[in-house]
């Protein structure tokens, strides 16, 4: 015990104990202290002063008074000299005013200081018309906002309101690293809860131009949206509003939150939607990056014109009416979308024809078959069905199910799935028997196997032979499994693959799911592989039918099963190989097929699959070269032989007027 005993305190040590003790006790304390300070380093000072000052009078009672001058000066308590009453009220006088500043300074600074400080919470209210409004904070927030504001270089002013129950700087931290500039369009951020009627009053809804409300970022959270859409309608009330769209990850809510955003609500589904993408990538290479261009601002997009001038004509004709467009389908006056009519659909009056332009009054209409050039007859080759396919599936998570069923329901009878999960990972449960496929395709389905095995040990992905496959897909684990971090063991998992590859001279083509953006330049791809980052193509999606509310019903048909479809068809198609022909000549051959060709992907053998070009909307007097390996971008309508990528019942997109 002895050891432990404190040694002696220095004195330093315990004036500094006394000090500490002295300041803590009361307000009144520190004030003294600080007027002692005060008075310790003026008045001496002071009196060098005019102890070194040559005109300083000579007497001791006249330089004590000048050392009270100087002193009182300084401290700003008036420099009244006389009988020591005189002095005691000016000291007092002195005392008053200071202390009336000085209150008047920490009332102002606390004023302000609270202001800043419910600034920085993001709780002040918005007065804004005109602006989109983002509720929600998930991966799909950086793509929604960014194409919200791509869709408004076209105006010199505007805003975008994100809502969410994070801080105000961290939100607006995060989307300027992510967007850097964003030109005249304004980022606001606020924070409060989505659910919350209050924080939705204050980013002002009602006056918005669109609402899209954001996936929950776990799939439990989707109770959340459900009880955000019901806030919002609480708060847009008998109001018209603006229209609202939202997107649930869970199938099971969709119908709940169609039914809570009301008629003017437009909800999507995003695990069915990535699924609906990696079996578009899987079944149909190459439309990911024709999707892509088609949902984001930059370029070509899906527009509606009113073109009364056709009212009468066949939709056929049309195909070659507009130099600036590229003709993909009506929507009749009643709402209905028809992609890729029949070419002897007549447009009737008040239809609005679906265009694929740079904007919305680009469209010119012009006669413009006097382009298409007569030629020899195409290369008809291939435009069977097709053998069966050898699918191999590494991973499982929440979006498994969907694709599975998507693949068993669109590929071609007779193709095979084998699906390896990690042992470590709940094994996936048995799948139900599928409904048959109307149509002859419908006697056989796809076979589905499953064994378990550590896609990221060299040995065990050596064993599954992923060579002797035509197509293998790798799933990432759920967000909510490994946060920060989702992408890590994808990305092994294809630096293992690519190894494999050169071991045994076989490239087979990877469709990888990633959830990160930023992933996608370090993913080590082969030829023909691609990389879906499921949440920005969801996130495109919502943003283009918030601002084209009207064109929620062309991308409901175009993702429906069995409707019309987007696919790339080998050029030589419609016109010869290695031979110059202009695009309305493609447009014409497609027409004699019963398709809308509204572009092409031109292929070098030596790029990335990120580097081959989707050129959509060329001018119908383009001519190129066409060669064997340019692909064709055409809207048809799928048989029963063909498989469409879409939900098994139907659309992504669920309207709010369900039954």
């Amino acid at each position: 015990m002895e050891g432990q005993r404190r040694g002696p305190v220095s004195l330093r040590v315990r004036m500094r104990y006394r000090f500490d003790n002295t300041l803590a006790r009361s307000t009144g304390r520190l004030v003294a202290w600080l007027a002692v300070t005060c008075l310790g380093i003026v008045v001496p000072a002071s009196a060098l002063l005019v102890w070194t000052d040559p005109s300083s009078p000579r007497s001791l009672s006249g330089r004590l008074t000048a050392v009270w001058r100087v002193s009182a000066e300084t401290l700003r308590l008036g420099a009244v000299t006389g009988a020591p009453l005189r002095m005691l009220l000016g000291v007092l006088l002195g005392l008053m005013a200071l202390l009336y500043v000085s209150t008047l300074i920490g009332v102002i600074t606390s004023g302000l200081t609270d202001r800043l400080t419910e600034l920085r919470r993001g709780r002040s209210t918005v007065v804004e018309a005109g602006h989109s409004v983002v509720l929600g904070w998930s991966e799909q927030v950086f793509t929604v906002v960014g194409e919200l504001v791509a869709a408004r270089t076209d105006q010199r002013w505007g805003a975008v309101v994100v809502l969410a129950d994070r801080d105000k700087t961290e939100m607006e931290e995060a989307l300027a690293a992510a967007l850097g500039p964003t030109g005249t369009t304004r980022l606001i951020c606020r924070s409060g809860s989505t659910a919350d009627p209050e924080a939705l009053r204050s980013v002002s809804p009602v006056s918005a131009r669109a609402v899209l409300v954001l996936p929950a970022a776990e799939a439990a959270g989707e109770a959340e949206t459900v009880r955000t859409l019901l806030a919002l309608r609480a708060v847009l009330g008998e109001h018209a509003g603006p229209p609202v769209v939202a997107c649930v990850r869970d199938e099971r809510y969709r119908t709940a939150a169609a039914l809570a955003a009301g008629p003017r609500g437009i909800v999507l589904e995003s695990d069915r939607t990535a699924a609906g993408l990696i079996a578009h990538s899987a079944l149909h290479p190459g439309l990911t990056a024709v999707l892509r261009e088609l949902l984001d601002f930059a370029g070509d997009e899906f527009y509606l014109t009113a073109a009364p001038e056709l009212a009468g004509r066949r939709f056929g004709d049309t195909l070659l009416d507009c130099a600036t467009a590229a003709v993909a389908g009506l929507v009749r006056a009643d709402g209905t979308a028809l992609l890729n009519p029949p070419p002897e659909t007549v447009v009737a009056p008040g239809d609005r024809v679906l265009v694929v332009a740079p904007d919305e009054d680009t469209p010119r209409w012009k006669d413009c078959r006097d382009l298409v050039e007569p030629s020899a007859p195409a290369d008809e080759r291939g435009k069977g069905a097709g053998d069966p396919s050898r699918f191999l599936l590494l991973g499982w998570n929440r979006r498994a199910p969907h694709l599975v069923d998507q693949l068993r329901r669109r590929a071609r009878p007779g193709s095979v799935l084998h699906v390896v999960t990690d042992p470590a990972e709940q094994a996936p449960p048995t799948p139900p028997v599928p409904e048959p496929r109307r149509g002859p395709a419908s006697a056989e389905g796809l076979v589905v196997t499953f064994s378990t095995a550590d896609p990221t040990d060299p040995s065990s992905l050596r064993g599954l032979d992923p060579g002797s496959y035509d197509r293998i897909m790798v799933l990432g684990p759920d967000t909510g499994d490994h946060a920060g971090r989702p992408d890590h063991r994808t990305l092994v998992v294809l630096l293992i693959l690519r190894s494999l590859a050169h071991e045994t001279g076989r490239t087979v083509p990877v469709v990888a799911e990633l959830a990160d953006e930023r992933n996608r330049a370090l993913a080590p791809l082969g030829p023909g592989s691609e990389a879906i980052v499921g949440g920005q193509l969801t996130g495109l999606l919502m943003a283009q039918v918030s601002q084209n509310g009207h064109l929620a019903a062309v991308f409901e048909e175009l993702f429906a099963a069995g409707g019309s479809a987007l696919r790339l068809r080998p050029a030589p198609h419609y016109v010869p190989a290695d031979r110059p022909a202009s695009f309305a000549t493609v447009v014409a051959a497609a027409r004699d097929r019963g398709e809308c060709a509204i572009g092409y992907r031109c292929h070098d053998p030596a790029a990335t699959p990120e580097d081959h070009e989707v050129v959509l909307n060329p001018a119908k007097a383009d001519r190129r070269v066409w060669s064997r390996t340019d692909e064709i971008v055409v809207v048809v309508t799928d048989g029963p032989a063909e498989a469409e990528v879409g939900g098994a019942e139907g659309s992504q997109v669920a309207r709010a007027d369900v039954s």
